[in-house]
């Protein structure tokens, strides 16, 4: 009997990465060598002391023992659709069509995987949350960046958005507030988009996962669908984030615009709903115990999340070779670090290898828009980002001595 032969992956995984977790190998390392790792690497705010809300888990238990543990429809529970419709009329959203998935993730690939062929084109922010890169990767769709700009607190790039598009191109994706950057994007900026994907027949793409995380008095988050009753737009959102419960893989997608344009595409997208039969069945019951009520452990939260973002930002930007523009959202800052010799992989990776402090490094976010930048969450408690920012400190001193 011959040997086997090694089996050869499906081309479609060469260019899926996702920097975030990829970067836990570099920090397995450092801890077989016995440092003590600082993680600000992953945006799980459950894994920093922040509680699910008492009231979804009894909700989600209720129904476990009503035994709700069945196949539920393949598109949500008609009480969890009915409070994001709800939901989404006061952020000034007209839906059309909802469909709950496993997390905000299968909501984005849905939407994806129900609009482009291989030949079509996607445009996509840079930075860019790692998710999309991999699933316009796995389905052999070319994705082209547009520019945020740092000089501008990190809104898009509209010239850069209209540059990139082509007969090819069918969607633009954004991510407000942002991932990486923490950025809210202005009404002028949303304005311009939706002008944008008017004129050149294109479907938005709108992934509001952290839309409740405002920072900052004055600042108000936009629900891009809200200003464009006639352009197809998906919203993306879930309970992960807003609601701290990122395990229980509750997400869902919002449909509006012109019903008789986007009716091939929600039933598309139906399709790839009923094939994996349903979101996890007994979780969505949370929805309209969190969507129908004031989120008031959010707002316990928020004051804390701000003064640890002041004390991160202020705190960088007191170190030599970093900058750091002052996020309105999310809990995630994007500094940038200019010193001479070193890349941002480099610099991540001798970071958690010779101090302890695990972020990510901004090149795994996209393209040139994340070079010489990395990641860092501000979700821990004010003593651990002090740490966090001494050794950060410490090592850039050393690095440019």
């Amino acid at each position: 009997m011959g040997r086997l032969s090694k089996i050869k992956p499906a081309d479609r995984t060469t260019g899926v990465e996702y920097a975030i977790r990829d970067i836990v190998e570099t920090s397995k390392q450092a801890l077989s060598l016995g440092l003590d790792l600082i993680y600000l690497n992953i945006g799980d705010p459950v894994k920093y002391g922040f509680k699910t809300p008492k009231p979804l888990i009894e909700a989600v238990y209720k129904a476990m023992l009503e035994n709700q543990n069945s196949y539920s429809d393949s598109l949500g529970i008609p009480e969890a659709l009915k409070a994001i419709e709800s939901y989404a009329l006061k952020k000034g959203i007209k839906p059309i069509d909802i469909f709950i998935t496993q997390g905000a993730s299968e909501a984005i690939e849905f939407a994806i995987a129900s609009l482009l062929n291989p030949q079509d084109n996607i445009l996509l922010p840079c930075p860019c949350y790692p998710l999309y890169q991999a699933i316009v990767s796995k389905l052999g769709i070319e994705a082209r960046f547009y520019n945020l700009s740092e000089d501008k607190n990190w809104e898009p790039d509209v010239e850069s958005i209209e540059s990139q598009i082509d007969k090819n191109t069918k969607a633009v994706v954004i991510i407000n507030p942002n991932n990486p950057t923490g950025a809210i994007y202005s009404r002028q900026t949303l304005e311009t988009i939706v002008e944008i994907a008017k004129k050149y027949n294109l479907v938005i793409l709108s992934d509001e996962i952290y839309d409740q995380f405002v920072l900052d008095e004055g600042v108000e988050h936009i629900s891009i669908a809200s200003l464009c009753d006639d352009v197809p737009t998906v919203t993306f959102n879930g309970l992960s984030k807003c609601y701290f419960s990122p395990g229980w893989r509750i997400g869902w997608g919002i449909v509006s615009g012109p019903k008789e344009v986007l009716e091939d595409f929600i039933e598309a997208i139906h399709k790839l709903a009923r094939a994996r039969l349903c979101a996890p069945h007994p979780f969505q019951y949370a929805i309209p115990v969190a969507l129908n009520n004031d989120n008031g452990y959010l707002k316990e939260v928020i004051p804390a999340l701000r003064k640890r973002r002041d004390l991160i930002v202020e705190g960088l930007n007191q170190i030599p070779h970093i900058m750091c523009k002052r996020p309105s959202g999310a809990f995630y800052a994007f500094p940038r670090i200019d010193i001479p010799g070193i890349d941002d992989l480099e610099f991540v990776k001798r970071l958690i290898m010779e101090e302890g402090v695990v972020v990510v490094h901004g090149s795994g976010f996209g393209l040139k828009g994340g070079a010489n930048h990395f990641r860092i969450i501000f979700l821990p408690e004010e003593k651990i980002l002090e740490e966090a920012l001494f050794r950060i400190d410490r090592f850039v001193r050393k690095l440019t001595k």
